[in-house]
């Protein structure tokens, strides 16, 4: 399923928070100027971008840290906790016998980043407010499965703010983050969810291209929660690339980050 979203559409979905994390301002009155300038620059581009959503909800089920999608028999390994208690790993919040899964990514349109080169200031606004933008695209199309598509919280009834700290059923884990910290993991969801129909393209690490990209799973179980998987040994990194069917070494440099040693 693949939705277009205007500017309008998307604003009020913004978190501001990030946005003015990026520019670094603390201070009330600076953060009122930026996002009045900000919104100007966003009404004025109304018409020219558009942000958009990718997304496929497949029958699914769980082998231990593995979930497999049914449909194509894609198997996609995930990374457990090695400290705290319980050790979680996305896998638990999945049936084995037989459960639902979301895919998905959001962007935005190329020229977002590529139009504003001649103006640095302007190139660092658009590049954040594209940023913004594919994450506000997420935060709606994941409103709009929950309610609607999926249907699993078709009563739910939240404001913008409650959806900024995530108040509603279930979690969007996004490649990349604590929970599932290898980027590669995009290569997976781009067998399935074939990207390249929002305009997304992938590097040879899996970075996705727009840099204005998100991915990731959405997970409906009441009890699901993020977590960071943190660092893991040897044994847990040979493990996980025989899972991936790939090299000791591809897999440690996909890893590097969540290495003890």
């Amino acid at each position: 399923m693949i939705i277009h979203y205007d500017i309008p559409e998307l604003e009020p979905y913004i978190n501001w928070v990030y946005f003015f994390f990026a520019w670094q301002l603390k201070g009330e009155e600076e953060q009122k100027r930026m996002r009045a300038e900000a919104e100007d620059f966003l009404h004025q581009h109304v018409g020219h971008y558009r942000a958009h959503a990718l997304f496929l909800i497949e029958d699914t089920h769980s082998i231990g840290d593995n979930i497999v999608l049914e449909r194509t028999g894609t198997l996609i390994p995930l990374l457990r906790q090695q400290q705290g208690t319980p050790c979680l790993c996305l896998s638990d919040f999945l049936n084995p016998e037989h459960d639902k899964l979301g895919l998905f990514a959001t962007s935005v349109d190329a020229g977002l980043e590529t139009d504003f080169n001649h103006d640095p200031y302007s190139k660092m606004l658009a590049q954040l407010l594209a940023d913004r933008l594919a994450e506000a695209a997420a935060e709606r199309m994941h409103e709009e499965v929950r309610k609607n598509y999926w249907g699993y919280a078709h009563d739910e009834h939240l404001s913008i703010s409650d959806l900024h700290v995530e108040k509603f059923q279930g979690i969007r884990p996004a490649v990349g983050y604590p929970s599932l910290p290898d980027g590669s993991v995009n290569f997976l969801l781009d067998e399935v969810l074939d990207m390249k129909q929002i305009g997304i393209r992938l590097t040879e690490n899996g970075a996705m291209r727009p840099h204005a990209s998100v991915s990731g799973l959405m997970i409906s179980h009441p009890q699901a929660r993020y977590f960071s998987v943190g660092k893991i040994g040897d044994d847990q990194l040979a493990d996980y690339a025989r899972r991936r069917s790939i090299p000791l070494e591809l897999a440690r440099k996909f890893l590097a980050s969540n290495l003890s040693s």
